[in-house]
């Protein structure tokens, strides 16, 4: 962070190996489509490189969270420009019962204390069944859940981003894992019958 502060470019370009996946996968989450996350992702870097050397850092807190503020609002910038609210369809990693297949790059942590979902992270189907439900879910919820668990963010770079109380962020997250969980039972409820 010293380093940025006097706008090292070197520095800047460490920052970005650094967190560019992470911010690609949270933009991805959002769009639902990799080409279009990848040019967000793009435009993510390129204000964080100009706010850098327009401005002092004093106020952004951490990078990350900076980062994840940027991404956020070019989101939101991207559904403007297309007068549309977000519809993530993830149609390209779907079979035709709409679940997703292949691979999952979406890892949770299992040392979470949310015990909801600790049975299910052993197995790839149970991964790709969350995965599945995640655009279910509001989009703050699905926000949350990304940056929590798939991004492994602690609850204070959370708070920072969301302009929230950690307190507020914590029972947030509690309620989007409820939401899943419901999801993810009514959906093994349906495979029963």
């Amino acid at each position: 962070m010293s380093q940025l502060k006097r706008k090292d470019r070197e520095a800047f370009i460490k920052t970005y190996d650094e967190n560019v996946a992470e911010i690609n996968r949270f933009i991805y989450f959002k769009v639902g489509n990799q080409e279009e996350a990848n040019d967000l992702t793009s435009s993510v870097f390129i204000k964080a490189w100009n706010y850098v050397q327009s401005k002092n850092l004093l106020e952004a807190k951490t990078l990350r969270a900076l980062f994840y503020k940027i991404a956020r609002n070019i989101v939101v910038d991207y559904y403007r420009e297309r007068g549309s609210r977000p519809q993530l369809s993830f149609e390209e990693n779907t079979n035709q019962d709409g679940e997703l297949i292949g691979e999952t790059e979406a890892i949770i942590d299992e040392s979470s204390s949310q015990s909801m979902i600790e049975d299910k992270i052993d197995e790839a189907a149970d991964l790709r069944l969350i995965e599945a439900k995640l655009p279910l879910l509001k989009e703050e919820y699905r926000e949350l859940i990304v940056m929590r668990f798939i991004n492994d963010l602690s609850l204070t770079e959370i708070a920072d981003i969301s302009q929230k109380t950690k307190g507020n962020i914590r029972v947030l997250i509690h309620r989007a894992l409820n939401a899943l969980r419901e999801l993810i039972e009514e959906s093994q409820t349906k495979r029963e019958d």
